[in-house]
């Protein structure tokens, strides 16, 4: 029987999520509830072979922090399996093809986004790694902390049911967005995403809680979510660990003072970090970062421009840069050629033109460079950035560079 995508129904739903779930292992840690409300359906496609799911992708629609603070329209792309039994059919590469078209079509996201279980699969899309992860394991039995001067002034409130002071925490979260590139802004009903908490999913942790920091006046600087496991050594001594679900802050006292209190918790040995900045700062407050933190960097966020031209012209540029690229891009063809890009700190123009190029690359190469966070020097270093003027590629990778660390928000 012949294969049939189409863009999903909303009574298909309940079938196309359980076919993602089987993809994905068990409960693939998705919400069903929760991603019955934020699915887009008239973005959301299925490969049908009769009544079964055979294949599925997903786009939410975002606005993403660049450089320069701006928040940029973007199409996150998510919920993406073809069941083995499909494979080396050309579905995976239909439902690419559509979503792409589509996007561009719309023309109001010059961006596609999204994290990769099996990263190898989407370079050839055009995708390319521009955010990493930091996890770690702390020691805090171990490990000294020294935090900014004025931690200890802020008052430390505890909420044991974080959803009673979620507003107040994602106050703090929409302030950040604009400083740090990669940062989502939180759709409508993304703030639940945090709170997921089912018991079956705690693996002998307790209930989230919050803890929130806050100054004299009684407003809240910084928070974190997180969740307590206790433990023992086997001898009856405590060894718990704090799970970190997420945490921001305002300024540099606050972020200490949440920190503080996460190292200081009673019964507690060890502290859980996942998926913050590369770059995080308590990376320098601690006395020993490697041997009692086994800090840990992953790949997170994959990016690649829908739209060569509005996409470099939304976020600006550290340096100045007036460069020449010569763009590869088999897979939407509509990018391919030269572009100037001219800009600074202020903002950028990108635009088509037939003067030589200054650079070659391809697509997956500006994805990779677009937050910052992988630098054009290292891809010419490594062959995938050829330079066709001397000092060209020196220029423009020290322009695309950022002074903080792009980082992925939260997942998708």
């Amino acid at each position: 029987m012949k294969t049939e995508l189409r863009t999903l129904r909303r009574s298909e739903w309940d079938s196309w999520f359980d076919g993602i779930l089987r993809a994905f292992g068990a409960a693939g840690g998705l919400d069903r509830e929760l991603y019955r409300e934020l699915t887009e359906t008239d973005r959301s496609l299925g490969a049908w072979d009769g009544d079964e799911l055979v294949g599925s992708a997903s786009l939410f629609s975002f606005r993403m922090a660049v450089p320069g603070g701006a928040l940029v329209p973007s199409a996150g792309l998510a919920m993406v399996h073809v069941s083995p039994t499909h494979r080396r059919r050309g579905i995976l590469r239909s439902m690419m093809r559509r979503q792409l078209d589509e996007t561009r079509d719309a023309g109001v996201e010059p961006l596609s986004l999204l994290t990769a279980s099996e990263p190898g699969i989407y370079g050839r899309f055009g995708y390319g790694m521009a955010t990493r992860r930091l996890d770690a394991d702390i020691d805090t039995a171990r490990v000294t902390l020294k935090t900014p001067p004025g931690s200890d002034r802020l008052r430390m409130r505890l909420a044991d049911d974080a959803a009673s002071v979620s507003d107040a925490c994602e106050s703090v979260y929409a302030r950040r967005v604009p400083e740090r590139p990669g940062m989502l802004e939180r759709a409508p009903g993304w703030e639940r995403m945090p709170l997921t908490d089912p018991p079956e999913k705690r693996k002998g942790a307790g209930a989230l809680a919050c803890v929130l920091a806050e100054d004299e006046a009684g407003e809240v600087r910084g928070y974190a979510r997180y969740a307590l496991r206790h433990g023992s050594d086997g001898t009856g001594v405590a060894r718990g660990t704090v799970l970190l679900r997420d945490m921001e802050a305002l300024d540099t006292a606050a972020y200490g003072a949440v920190w503080r209190y996460l190292f200081d918790l009673d019964l507690m040995t060890d502290l859980r970090v996942r998926d913050r900045p590369v770059d995080d700062a308590w990376l320098h407050m601690v006395g020993d970062s490697v041997r009692l933190c086994r800090p840990r960097w992953r790949d997170s966020l994959f990016a690649r421009p829908v739209e060569v031209g509005a996409a470099l012209a939304a976020r600006t540029y550290t340096a100045p840069v007036d460069v020449v690229i010569d763009v590869e891009d088999a897979f939407c063809p509509w990018n391919e050629g030269r572009w100037r890009l001219s800009g600074d700190a202020g903002g950028a123009r990108c635009e088509r033109t037939r003067d030589a190029a200054d650079l070659a690359l391809s697509v997956r190469e500006l994805g990779a460079a677009y937050l910052g966070g992988t630098a054009l020097r290292a891809l010419g270093s490594a062959g995938r950035v050829r330079e066709l003027r001397p000092g060209a590629l020196g220029a423009a990778s020290a322009a695309f560079a950022t002074d903080q660390a792009p980082w992925l928000s939260h997942g998708f």
